[in-house]
């Protein structure tokens, strides 16, 4: 199974019965658990913290590197693409410490070999009540018990830290199976009752939000795409798109620090919950590193408001090493503020037809919305992106 974590006016970019598990405690008691203290065995599987190596290179990487063929491998069974596939040091970055998060990782190992892996992230904006976790596993050992020890042990672990409220996100496989088809309260989208939902809902999660992944087709006609883009500039004559590729140049830092803050509380959310978040040039230098440190490109798309120079909208497009694969379309946001001039048109429009000359290999782009958040599929329809599956956001409030 999988189940992951955290992908409008806005769009967020971004995993399985009874058996305690045994989870050693540090010397002091009333010490909160870390991933170094916490080996879960069950039977012969073992859940043990993933070793981050300073390098891919490095002698101790050979849980890291792993533990991303499993991710990927998992991902490629639920999607029956490869569109999420990541290199180890591609990713390896978004598992160093952070300032701004505390990211705790296990690798299930069967037998010697890696099965799937524990994720459970705890964001650092004071007085947080949340952690957003993930359990993944080759579809081959569903079925084991494996996930519940898993999500107990996340449970525990959240509890420590004083977090009441824990969310995931589980791509729901398209089935042909005759299904019973589970809502959201928002009314927008649903989920078939399958071994994922049937998990999330057995250990008391509740389905609030449905996410629509779309792909857009880069090797087509762009003229719908250019059509759309002269309208909204003929909308937006106070405006003008600039364009940036991390690391982001300082005149831009502030601006695009504001716009990332206000992701976390513009963007459609249903029931699920989100800490403000604050966001500065050190913020950006690191939001940046991640990607620039390994080779992936990051291309920012903004709307800037000419009379007063401010930033008020913005596109990410994303490709990794491999110039062939997938893009990934990631954060936008229009500034409420500056709503009503197709600005979200603009910078997705103006985004994709410099996309052609930065990643002309690349086949198609990748982005998630949520189901009520109609203005951005509005955009995303209009231009071409078309449904490739659905994503659960999974919550639960952790009883006292």
């Amino acid at each position: 199974m999988t189940a992951s974590g955290p992908s409008s006016a806005t769009q967020r970019t971004t995993d399985p019965a009874a058996v305690t598990p045994n989870l050693p405690r540090t010397p002091d008691e009333a010490s909160p658990l870390t991933a170094e203290d916490i080996m879960t065995t069950i039977t012969d599987v073992e859940i043990r913290p993933l070793v981050i190596p300073a390098s891919i290179d490095a002698a101790d990487a050979a849980d890291f590197v792993g533990m991303t063929a499993v991710r990927n491998e998992i991902y490629r069974e639920i999607s029956g693409h490869d569109d999420h596939r990541i290199e180890p040091d591609e990713l390896l970055p978004h598992y160093r410490p952070s300032a701004y998060e505390e990211r705790l990782a296990w690798v299930i190992v069967d037998d010697g070999a890696i099965i799937g892996r524990v994720g459970l992230d705890f964001p650092h904006e004071e007085g947080s009540r949340v952690g957003f976790w993930l359990v993944e596993l080759l579809r081959a050992h569903w079925g084991r018990g494996i996930g519940t020890r898993a999500v107990e042990m996340i449970e525990r672990i959240a509890r420590e830290r004083g977090r009441t409220v824990l969310q995931s996100w589980a791509e729901h496989p398209a089935t042909d199976a005759p299904l019973p088809r589970l809502a959201p309260p928002t009314g927008f989208g649903d989920v078939p009752t399958d071994h994922i939902a049937r998990f999330m809902l057995r250990h008391g999660y509740a389905l609030e939000q449905v996410e629509r992944c779309s792909a857009f087709d880069l090797t087509g006609s762009f003229d719908v795409v250019e059509r759309l883009l002269a309208q909204a500039e003929a909308a937006s004559p106070g405006y003008r798109v600039v364009q940036w590729f991390a690391p982001t140049p300082p005149e831009f830092v502030e601006g695009y620090a504001w716009m990332k803050s206000r992701m976390s509380t513009d963007a459609p959310s249903a029931e699920l919950e989100f800490d403000e978040e604050s966001w500065d040039a050190g913020r950006i230098a690191e939001h940046d590193e991640k990607y620039t440190g390994t080779g992936r490109t990051i291309q920012v798309t903004a709307a800037q408001h000419i009379a007063t120079g401010e930033l008020c909208a913005f596109n990410e497009l994303v490709i990794g090493k491999d110039r062939t694969a997938a893009s990934h379309q990631e954060d936008t946001l229009v500034l409420k503020e500056h709503r009503g001039h197709k600005l979200g048109t603009l910078v997705k429009c103006a985004g994709l037809l410099s996309w052609r000359d930065v990643a002309p290999q690349s086949t198609r782009v990748i982005t998630y919305n949520a189901e009520e958040n109609r203005p951005m599929l509005d955009i995303n329809e209009a231009i071409g992106f078309a449904p490739i599956s659905y994503d659960g956001a999974w919550k639960k409030v952790l009883d006292d």
